[in-house]
């Protein structure tokens, strides 16, 4: 069921998303080579918790870091932890915060220090598809125009769109209905409404879009061992334009 919004639920989410917006600008000057992995997660642990809110992922499920840190191979779910990032890596960091009742989400993709110009472009790709994929969530469109727009675009540019994983409405839970696919699908999906909060989120491959599970049952990683990158804002539907509210 998709639950939907009121304005003050959508003021209180508004919260969540600028503690995250403030976290992105503290990571990205952290994100250099011989920095660790787990040292982001301590930063953005201590950060969350200094704005009275809480890190949505510790403990979800099991998972035990405060943000997930996935680095060149790795899509999403990435564990942190004494994984050294290199000069040429790229990482991805999906961030969420709880407060006031509600959630924050959003993931971003760097490079560590300088990188190739395919892995660039795989990070710009992902990013500008997202983009693409907001001229859709107005209401009045429908729900799989978001996710043609996505998948188009990437695939255009040569790369390719996870399947196995996907974007979420979010709220009170982390996880809401409804699924937001990022590649083309039958049909056009439901009409978007006012008061809908949706976390979109690119998730692109330099190669194959399949994709596995280690060992650990969180990492995901390509199937190929290509390079991934991740996007993702939380956004609510209104009236007119999108209101993106961890941007």
């Amino acid at each position: 069921m998709v639950i939907i919004k009121t304005e003050e639920e959508i003021e209180k989410m508004q919260v969540a998303g600028q503690i995250l917006k403030e976290l992105d600008l503290v990571l990205k000057e952290e994100i250099k080579p011989g920095v660790t992995t787990g040292h982001l997660d301590q930063i953005a642990e201590r950060f969350i918790r200094g704005k009275g809110a809480l890190p949505s992922f510790k403990g979800y499920g099991g998972f035990p870091g405060s943000i997930c840190t996935s680095v060149n191979e790795e899509v999403i779910h990435g564990i942190p932890g004494s994984k050294l990032l290199r000069a040429g890596d790229i990482i991805s960091i999906d961030m969420g915060a709880y407060i006031g009742g509600y959630h924050g989400d959003c993931a971003r993709t760097y490079g560590v220090g300088e990188i190739s110009p395919e892995d660039q472009t795989l990070i710009d790709v992902t990013k500008q598809s997202f983009f693409e994929g907001l001229r859709f969530a107005k209401a009045g469109c429908h729900l799989f125009e978001i996710s043609a727009a996505i998948g188009d675009y990437v695939e255009q540019h040569g790369f390719s769109v996870v399947r196995d994983y996907v974007g979420h409405g979010i709220g009170r839970a982390l996880h809401e209905d409804p699924a937001v696919p990022n590649y083309r699908q039958i049909g056009r999906g439901m009409r978007l409404v006012k008061g809908m909060v949706l976390a979109v989120e690119p998730m692109v491959n330099q190669g194959t879009f399949r994709i596995r599970v280690l060992d650990d049952k969180w990492t995901v990683v390509t199937a190929d061992g290509k390079k991934a990158a991740h996007y993702e804002n939380t956004l609510a539907i209104t009236d007119g334009e999108p209101l993106l509210l961890t941007l």
